[in-house]
């Protein structure tokens, strides 16, 4: 499939555009956070970008920045722009993001079965540095947590 257009407005996530960004939440995991937990990562050492396409919000991202590394929390693309080179657009925006706080690393967890974004962020340039047995939830038990690395 050809890629579209990535052309893509960036803008601070606040807790305004939160109720906006929860029905993203919503259709992308099957276990996704609960409006308290997404507002309680906004502001403060959180950071977080919401990203918009033709006037049309398709995605967002959550990090965490302590001393010189970022957490990633979360990162979603509404199902309809999935596949189309927009995930690895709001990846160029974290990684630019981290550049500009003097972050050293950048960490996150992805669902072992999420090949799709595991090999999004192999490409990117991160690498396996641990695994959490059965860390998150499924439909059927649990799943492992696949932790990537990537060194600025």
């Amino acid at each position: 499939m050809k890629n579209i257009n990535t052309q893509l407005d960036f803008d601070i996530i606040t807790p305004q555009i939160v109720p906006t960004l929860l029905t993203i939440e919503n259709n992308c995991h099957s276990h996704p956070w609960s409006e308290q937990t997404f507002r309680s990562c906004v502001g403060g050492r959180y950071f977080g970008f919401f990203a918009m396409h033709q006037n049309e919000i398709i995605g967002f991202y959550i990090a965490d920045l302590v001393a010189d590394e970022i957490t990633l929390m979360d990162i979603c693309i509404s199902p309809k722009f999935q596949g189309k080179g927009f995930g690895k657009a709001l990846m160029a925006h974290l990684n630019q993001q981290a550049i500009n706080k003097q972050a050293t690393t950048i960490l996150l967890e992805v669902r072992a079965k999420n090949i799709s974004a595991l090999m999004m962020y192999i490409n990117d340039g991160f690498i396996e540095v641990g695994r959490r047995t059965g860390y998150y939830p499924s439909d059927i038990g649990y799943e492992d947590a696949i932790v990537m690395k990537k060194t600025l």
